[in-house]
């Protein structure tokens, strides 16, 4: 969406502090032993108390209200109450809702307990170099050029990205125009970046592959090739200037 009045800026906020704040409660929530739905019903009833509703469940009967993947799953990953969490587990939650009319997304990998499998360079890399990515993002910035930014700074770091999983437009829905914001350039991507657009910028940074494929559940991806992935995501406002994240109390970057 585009954002034309204060308005819209109040209620794409809203919808945003109750996805970040979310996510951030599930994320100190999570510990060693719970079950990856007990994780989910947790977020579930935080996402209730802010007046929200999941936006995979709405949009598509996902079965779940959050995302929570594990180790080698990299995207859609379904809570399960036979899915145990362990120490030194690399966890994401993908928390996304709809409150009055508003929808916002937000993401975000880390290392559960101590570091014992050697996860947290992935999820710092993934971290920074969102960060990097969203403070070059203005008005008229092409997209494809986000892109590249992104794969080279992995490649830096001895990391892949994946080519078929991409950011994306939000705000009156939960998939908007531009539809493909990519880890990588795009040469036939000459879309550029509006001024006052509402996007959601995902990092998906690997280890070894560099597309996903679709396990038979219908939902959870993993690598073609194997492999872990650290994703990290904010939903922002493109400005001429610095972006407005409207995620920022997910404090993913603390």
């Amino acid at each position: 969406m585009s954002i034309t009045k204060e308005a819209e800026l109040f209620g794409m906020k809203k919808a945003s502090e109750a996805v970040a704040c979310t996510l951030k409660a599930m994320r100190d929530f999570a510990q060693p032993g719970m079950t990856t739905k007990q994780l989910d019903n947790y977020g579930a009833k935080i996402l209730s108390d802010f007046g929200a509703k999941s936006a995979p469940h709405l949009t598509y009967g996902f079965p779940g209200w959050t995302c929570i993947r594990v180790n080698i799953e990299f995207c859609h990953g379904i809570p399960s109450n036979t899915r145990i969490l362990n120490e030194g587990d690399l966890v994401n939650i993908d928390v996304s809702a709809e409150l009055d009319g508003f929808w916002s997304d937000n993401g975000g990998s880390f290392v559960l307990g101590e570091d014992i499998n050697q996860y947290q360079k992935l999820v710092d890399a993934s971290k920074q170099i969102l960060h990097k990515a969203i403070c070059n993002i203005k008005g008229g910035v092409r997209i494809s050029d986000i892109g590249h930014l992104i794969e080279t700074e992995a490649k830096k770091r001895g990391y892949k990205v994946i080519k078929n999983l991409t950011g994306h437009g939000v705000g009156r829905s939960l998939h908007e125009e531009p539809h493909e914001i990519a880890n990588y350039r795009d040469r036939l991507n000459l879309t550029r970046f509006r001024k006052n657009s509402v996007v959601a910028i995902e990092t998906f940074i690997i280890t070894i592959s560099t597309f996903t494929e679709t396990l038979h559940d219908g939902w959870t991806m993993v690598g073609n090739k194997g492999g872990f992935m650290a994703q990290h995501e904010h939903t922002i406002v493109v400005t001429d200037g610095t972006p407005i994240i409207l995620t920022e109390k997910n404090e993913i970057w603390n």
